[in-house]
């Protein structure tokens, strides 16, 4: 199936009260894993590079490896850029073939994030690849008790309608209590933000920080709007926990060890896509 934008099938979860998962890898055996659940659940699919990748000597393979993956299945599977941290790098993302770039202006005034959004947006459209921005600031667990969970880098829903008419972003990923990484504490969302925030657009809503929160919430912010949601520590910490418990077997070998990172990949990816309700949607 040919690489197509995700834009799409945001637009079909929004319309239908589901999400899809954007899961990150950073080699090739997680691609395997995430594109073998995608095809069992018959689900579309986002398979995510953080822009930090592409400064790697393995970078064009990595992305050509997942390129062709994605090509090969049997459900529609885009390839985003994570956090794009310049204009630069969106614009190799595009080169390289990504389907869609996220430029993450987050950290910079608003004048700056909307001007700098402007740029990324109309190179990007001109070429045909769609646009994720975020606003608002998504922090990391590390630090969470002193910025998500004091609702610091929160969204201003007063913004949201500046922010998308003035950039014309086909994506908006906003902040409303969950955090990147491992938390410390518990992650407390605002639903009320984030009804007030959908009020105020019709573009599909992004959930960045996705690993930590429970089923439930899940559940209770896919409800709520949010139709793409970003994932990458629950496939780590569940990769590692299955490699660790490998290593004690006397059989282990390279092949078992490493082959615990695809199943990983792909367990963790079938059972979320069952909780975004995405499954059979392709």
């Amino acid at each position: 199936m040919p690489l197509v934008s995700i834009l799409g099938e945001l637009k079909k979860a929004r319309e239908n009260s589901y999400a899809i998962g954007c899961f990150d890898i950073v080699e090739p055996l997680g691609t395997q894993g995430l594109v073998s659940a995608m095809e069992k659940k018959s689900s579309p699919g986002i398979i995510g590079i953080w822009s930090g990748m592409l400064d790697r000597p393995n970078a064009r393979a990595l992305v050509n490896h997942t390129r062709t993956m994605a090509q090969d299945s049997t459900v529609p599977i885009s390839l985003i850029l994570d956090h794009g941290r310049s204009f630069e790098h969106c614009i190799k993302a595009i080169s390289m073939g990504f389907t869609d770039v996220m430029y993450d202006g987050s950290k910079l005034s608003l004048e700056e994030n909307i001007s700098n959004t402007i740029m990324v947006v109309q190179a990007a459209h001109a070429v045909g690849v769609k646009v994720e921005a975020e606003l608002g600031q998504v922090g990391s667990g590390h630090n969470y008790q002193s910025f998500g969970a004091i609702r610091k880098g929160f969204t201003d829903p007063d913004t949201v309608v500046q922010f998308v008419e003035k950039t014309n972003v086909d994506m908006l990923a906003v902040a409303i209590g969950s955090a990147h990484g491992t938390y410390q504490g518990d992650p407390e969302l605002d639903l009320e933000l984030l009804c007030e925030i959908r009020s105020r657009t019709d573009v599909p809503l992004v959930l960045h920080g996705g690993s930590g929160l429970s089923d439930d919430q899940f559940r209770t912010v896919v409800a709520g709007g949010i139709c793409k949601v970003n994932i990458f520590t629950n496939l780590a910490v569940e990769s590692t926990k299955r490699m660790l418990e490998e290593a004690k077997s006397p059989e282990a070998s390279y092949s078992s060890l490493t082959n615990k990172i695809r199943e990983a990949f792909e367990y963790e990816c079938e059972r979320l896509i069952d909780v975004f309700g995405s499954a059979g949607k392709s």
